[in-house]
């Protein structure tokens, strides 16, 4: 891997970040008054788009908006500008990534799927909520301005076309009702907060939330790892995989993922017993075997829409012989235009050949001399997978992100040596259940938890 390309500058990045920054401070004090301060915020998001086909339409909402007289379809355009601008980061990004790794990406974009019109009505009202919150901004938010979501999620969640966004309005409002008043905030997730307005507010445009169009899969599918991602209400894990279709055709890097809701006492190991029903394929990650599909559906992304009936379990595939083999040339999917984000940058990569780096920033791997960040962070605590065995390790097969400016390896899988033998440690281990000692302690706690919920909902549901 040409690491050196990792850590280059990339051309116009800090400019557009700094676009992007300018605004999101705008949102912090609300576009209802702004303030002489805010509107250079405004005038710097539509200076950076102004050589793009919305340079007009962002001039005209940054100036009605500075002078406090816009209105939905202004502050609906701001939107999409920032968002534009986060856009071509991410692709700068990956462009940097696919030459960093030497992989090549397919060429076709993710086309569109025609679909059902989703109702108008509950799209406005969700752009009302949105629209009322920009104008409060971070620091005006209060419990009855947030309350305002509920009646819009619970309008909105019925509709299968339109649970995306429900999704993304109830888990927005629940994070700014923990944080009311925002007068009283010292700090706040200025970023991530102007991330969820923008992105929700452009899914509240007809056909933006189109889902892409649906083929087939015939072939072998070939795990790489699992990418375990937890909140208190909700688990998903999301298995990275190589693809080789049945006909000879070029493999492919795709997604296979499983969500379920969750108890907030059910933690570790214990969350796998929520997954493990709906997806066989949690089962051969653990085995360390392949899967053979027929005719699984999968999307233009990447994302396989998994049926187990479609699946059938194969050969023994260790990760790490697929990384060396058949990961070298498969090609990584589009994105569509309403998904490109920095922070959906998520490469599988192998590395080899690296020497340890520990200090007191965190753990680093010094890659043809330049420094990598491992983000152990994100490894979880539903797998035997430590940052002891990680820094102990001699091959690392992980995925690439990108934050806070720099590029990060989130391990998935190590290689490394013990009593003079090499072992390997995967992250979702015991995704499909597991004899290891520590495993076991675990889901036996997470069973019994489960237990007593379960005794518990029975009895109210008696009374």
């Amino acid at each position: 891997m040409r690491a050196d390309l990792l850590t280059d500058p990339v051309e116009g990045l800090d400019e557009a970040l700094a676009a992007v920054d300018g605004f999101d401070q705008v949102l912090v004090g609300g576009l209802l008054r702004p303030q002489p301060a805010q509107a250079v915020g405004l005038a710097g998001l539509a200076d950076a788009v102004a050589g793009s086909p919305l340079a007009g339409r962002a001039a005209e909402a940054a100036e009605k908006t500075a002078a406090g007289a816009a209105d939905e379809d202004h502050y609906t355009v701001l939107a999409a500008a920032r968002s534009a601008l986060l856009g071509s980061v991410h692709d700068a990004l990956v462009e940097r990534v696919e030459e960093a790794v030497g992989r090549p990406r397919a060429e076709e974009p993710a086309a569109a799927a025609d679909g059902a019109e989703r109702p108008v009505n509950l799209l406005v009202a969700a752009r009302g909520w949105l629209c009322d919150l920009a104008r409060a901004g971070w620091q005006g938010i209060d419990h009855e301005l947030i309350g305002g979501a509920a009646p819009v999620v619970t309008a909105l969640l019925p509709e299968p076309g339109l649970r995306r966004l429900a999704t993304l309005l109830d888990g927005f409002a629940a994070e700014l009702a923990a944080s009311c008043p925002g007068a009283t905030l010292e700090r706040m997730p200025v970023r991530r907060w102007a991330d969820l307005w923008s992105r929700a507010m452009l899914l509240t445009l007809p056909g933006a939330d189109r889902a892409t169009a649906v083929g087939e899969a015939t072939g072998r599918l070939l795990p790489l790892g699992v990418d375990l991602h937890e909140h208190a209400t909700a688990v998903q894990a999301q298995v990275h995989a190589v693809f080789e279709p049945a006909d000879g055709g070029t493999p492919r890097l795709v997604r296979a993922g499983v969500s379920a809701p969750k108890p907030d006492t059910v933690v570790g190991a214990g969350l796998w017993q929520l997954l493990r029903p709906h997806m066989s394929l949690l089962a051969a990650v653990s085995e360390g075997r392949a899967m053979e599909l027929d005719a699984m559906p999968v999307t233009a992304e990447g994302d396989l829409i998994w049926d187990d009936a479609r699946a059938t379990q194969g050969d023994p595939a260790e990760p790490f012989t697929t990384a060396r083999v058949a990961m070298r040339t498969a090609v990584s999917a589009p994105v569509t235009p309403v998904d490109r984000h920095p922070a959906r940058i998520a490469v599988p990569v192998l590395l080899e050949g690296y020497a340890v780096e520990e200090e007191a920033e965190g753990l680093a791997f010094r890659v043809a001399g330049e420094r990598l960040a491992v983000d152990t962070g994100r490894m979880p605590a539903a797998g035997p997978l430590t940052a002891d065995a990680v820094a102990s390790s001699a091959a690392c097969l992980g995925l690439l992100r990108w934050d806070a400016g720099r590029f990060l390896l989130q391990p998935l899988a190590v290689e490394r040596t013990v009593r003079k033998k090499a072992v390997t440690v995967h992250a979702g281990a015991w995704a499909g259940g597991t004899a290891d000692k520590a495993g076991v302690r675990a889901e036996k706690a997470a069973t019994d938890a489960v237990k007593v919920l379960r005794e518990r909902a029975g009895r109210l549901l008696r009374k």
